[in-house]
Formats: C-alpha cells, structure tokens, sequence
C-alpha cells in the first residue's frame, strides 16, 4: 500500500488515524508536525511513524494530506522545496479552493480537496470530495477509496463545498444535544437522564429515519401529534424563531468559510 503523509498533526488528523485504525488500514502513515508534543502524542496513540522535517515528509508521500488550519496553507506550501516527480495531494482546508492550492505549490501535485467530519474516529464519518476535472480516474478512486475506510463519501462540485462544510459539521449534534439537554435539566431532569433523553430524541429518531422507509414528513406528522405535547413543543420553538436562528447560524458559517479563501 501507499504511503500517505499528513501535514498538520491536529485534531483532523488524529480523528482520521483513529478512524483508519478502527478500519485496519494498510498504508503506510507518517505524520508532520512542528510540535514535538504533538507527534510523540500521535506515535503513541496510533502506532504511526513522525517527521519532524517537512521536506523529509514531504519526500516520502505518495499521498499527501494537509490538514492545517486555512490561514497556515500558504505559509506551508510556500515553504516546501520544489517537489519532485507528481504527488497526489488532499486539502482539507475549508474555504482555500483548488486554483489557490495550484498556485501555492505549483506542478506537479495534483490537487483533490476533502472535507471528513471528526466523527470518522469511530468508523461513521461522512466525507466530502471534490475534484478538477483534469485529475484521472484513478487518483479519484485513490481518494475515494482512502476516505471511504472509515465512512460515507461523496462527490460534490466545489461550489458547493462551502455550504456542505457548513451543514454537515457534527457540531449541530453536539450543540442541539447540550441546549435541549440544559432545557431538560431547567424542567426538573437530572443532567445524566436528560442527556440520555435529548440524545434518543436527537439520535436515535435520525438513525431510524436514515436505515427506515418513511419519508421525513411522514415522520414528523407521526411524533407531532395534532394538540399534543410535541405540537405544542415545536410550535412554541418555531414561534421563537428556531428555524431563523438555524438559517442565520448557516448564513454566518458561509462568510467564515469564504473569508478564509486566500485573495
């Protein structure tokens, strides 16, 4: 199997060697990173080999992943020596578009971007990808079949990779969770039964959605009951402008994202 190098041992990277792990990869996996903490943290945890010279690593990839934060991708890309003979190389740097990377780190990489959600570390991630139209079929598959070890992928135009980055964040869980847990507390609920309670009425109601047969809307008109307590419970949400706050929390992410493309 190949070797893939990832750039940047933060906690992108460590959700995706656990979830590669968990899927009993057969890449070779080296990790760089500029804190010393960092990769001895790694090399423990996942059994994965460290380079603390960025070149060196670079020099080993067959596949690259950079997983820094957007505003460091310039920096590092400039800072690698004239790479020699093609890479496959992966961004996930959210709002940096293909044409930036390009112009960074220049021929021969070939550019992909991915975006893999943290939940991956336990086998049930969703992956995003997006490809220019010149990368083969082949390095495509590489990608794919790299990211599909430890979830879901799909393939999305990069004009749309903005709003997916936005929507698909796991932080919406874990976000709704606490407010409906805290919500649950205020009524009288011990914190343990009321996280257990929100996370049935978060999870578990998604997850027979998603494995059933029934439509959304047809789920919904089941649990909200005409002058029931879920009626009454979404009505008085609505009212207050949950579906507002939703689309507003959206819209901010979408400027976030493209302020970090570099200009």
């Amino acid at each position: 199997m190949s070797t893939v190098v990832f750039l940047g041992g933060g906690r992108i990277t460590s959700a995706m060697l656990a979830g590669l792990r968990l899927g009993k990869t057969k890449h070779n996996l080296v990790v760089y990173d500029r804190n010393p903490g960092k990769l001895h943290d790694l090399k423990q945890r996942y059994a994965v080999a460290i380079e603390p010279d960025l070149n060196r690593a670079v020099k080993q990839a067959e596949m690259l992943i950079v997983a820094v934060r957007p505003s460091s991708v310039r920096d590092l890309l400039c800072s690698i020596g004239k790479i020699k003979g093609a890479r496959l190389a992966i961004s996930l740097a959210a709002g940096v578009p293909l044409r930036a990377l390009n112009k960074f780190a220049g021929p021969p990489v070939k550019w992909a971007r991915a975006m893999p959600s943290p939940v991956c570390r336990s086998g049930r991630g969703l992956t995003a990808v997006t490809f220019p139209r010149t990368l083969p079929p082949a390095d495509r598959k590489r990608v794919h079949d790299l990211f599909a070890i430890f979830g879901q992928v799909v393939e999305i135009p990069e004009s749309k990779f903005d709003a997916f980055t936005v929507t698909f964040s796991c932080s919406h869980g874990y976000h709704a969770l606490a407010t409906l847990a805290q919500a649950a507390q205020g009524a009288g609920l011990d914190r343990k039964t009321a996280l257990q309670a929100s996370a049935h009425a978060l999870a578990d109601g998604i997850v027979a959605w998603r494995e059933g047969k029934h439509s959304l809307e047809s789920l919904l008109e089941e649990a909200v009951t005409p002058g029931g307590i879920a009626a009454a419970t979404t009505a008085a949400m609505d009212a207050a402008g949950y579906g507002r706050a939703v689309r507003q929390g959206v819209a901010a992410g979408l400027r976030r994202a493209r302020a970090n493309a570099p200009r």
